[in-house]
């Protein structure tokens, strides 16, 4: 029988296993994009954890490499992920080829020029350089180095190592744009970039599920074990992973970022104060907003139900990240399970007490769930 670390691996393996579509990596780039025609202008792009038959982020930059006038992009392959046993033609035919290699080592392609001389750069420029010294770890000292030449490091990173490869990133000031779950917002490594506007969610909406290429093998186990429509779709006749909690982390620009959040006035109509009754099971007078036991905010359970004429601090839903314009609000603290155990160092009254499991809201004695607290500019 398998021991807890060795089903953990295993879990963590599966869950790595998904792979980004063409149509959400054209859909997130094209944002940063149209906000700014030079954010990748003469830019060195790095995709590790990445394979350029089985990535959709290598096909779209080497695709794109001219629109975007980028100067160089670098893809690295990681030997244990399933990408890395798919035998591309580009490594077939290269001289570089080794048979035992290409089972045990990470590989390297790039894209600088027009190698065939069609008047564009494209997938048909993508060389393969030959296989790393080790299996392609982001952690490697050789990966190390391409991230510090690159500009730009854009991925699907292993989402059981997200804080490893956040930390990875940010340690090296590098510009970024990652997929990662959203519930990475609230851990210690994490937040503070958020709080500090070193690092935000991306253009796609937080409301908008992710379908994700996923191995031969773990298709048949999704179709034998779960329900469709739950944990996977059957898309143009092709069985893709469902994933609901999937976000864009980055710290590029874009036009969604600036978008200003319809408010209402604290006296709500009455929809809004039967919807917030039955949020609240009827516990609250919606005349006024509840006010916290242990903080010194009030509780906005709905995006839609933040205030325009309450200038204090006020807990919203993590969600409202999705809709944050930094010029609008500014984010004062969290108030989540083990807050205070993370040592996040921010400034919000605060009075601990045994309902609140070291940080979330309590009202009126009940705990809620995890909050942003947010302030108006």
């Amino acid at each position: 029988m398998a021991n807890n670390e060795t089903l953990k691996e295993a879990k963590n393996k599966k869950n790595d296993e998904f792979y980004t579509r063409y149509t959400d990596v054209e859909a997130e780039m094209n944002a940063y994009y149209e906000y700014d025609h030079d954010v990748f202008r003469g830019k060195t792009i790095l995709l590790p954890c990445d394979d350029h038959e089985w990535s959709n982020f290598t096909q779209y930059f080497a695709s794109n490499f001219t629109r975007f006038g980028l100067k160089k992009l670098i893809s690295t392959s990681y030997a244990k992920s399933a990408g890395n046993k798919q035998l591309s033609l580009f490594e077939k035919e290269s001289p570089f080829f080794d048979e035992v290699m290409h089972k045990t080592h990470g590989k390297l392609f790039v894209v600088t020029h027009d190698t065939n001389n069609s008047g564009r750069v494209d997938t048909d420029d993508i060389q393969f350089k030959g296989y790393l010294k080790g299996d392609g770890d982001f952690r490697s000292e050789e990966v190390t180095k391409l991230r510090d030449e690159a500009d730009i490091i854009i991925t699907n990173p292993p989402f059981s190592l997200f804080i490893d490869f956040l930390t990875w990133i940010t340690e090296a000031n590098k510009k970024f744009v990652i997929l990662g779950n959203q519930n990475a917002i609230a851990v210690k490594q994490a937040f503070p970039l958020i709080k500090e506007k070193k690092m935000w969610l991306g253009y796609k909406s937080l409301n908008r599920d992710m379908y994700f290429n996923v191995t031969k093998d773990y298709q048949k186990w999704l179709v034998e074990n779960k329900k469709e429509g739950s944990a996977y779709k059957v898309i143009n006749g092709e069985v893709m992973g469902r994933l609901a909690s999937v976000t864009w982390f980055t710290n590029l620009d874009h036009g969604k970022r600036h978008e200003l959040l319809q408010l209402d006035t604290m006296n709500h109509n009455l929809k809004f104060n039967n919807r917030l009754n039955k949020k609240l099971k009827n516990k609250y007078n919606t005349d006024t907003y509840p006010k916290y036991d242990n903080y010194d905010a009030i509780e906005c359970p709905f995006v839609d139900s933040i205030p325009s004429d309450y200038e204090g601090i006020m807990g919203v839903p993590i969600t409202f990240l999705d809709k944050l314009n930094p010029d609008q609000f500014s984010i004062e603290g969290l108030a989540a399970g083990n807050t205070r155990q993370n040592n996040f160092n921010y400034n919000v009254p605060y009075e601990p007490i045994k309902e609140d499991r070291g940080g979330c809201g309590v009202v009126n004695g009940s705990r809620v769930y995890s909050r942003i607290l947010i302030k108006k500019r």
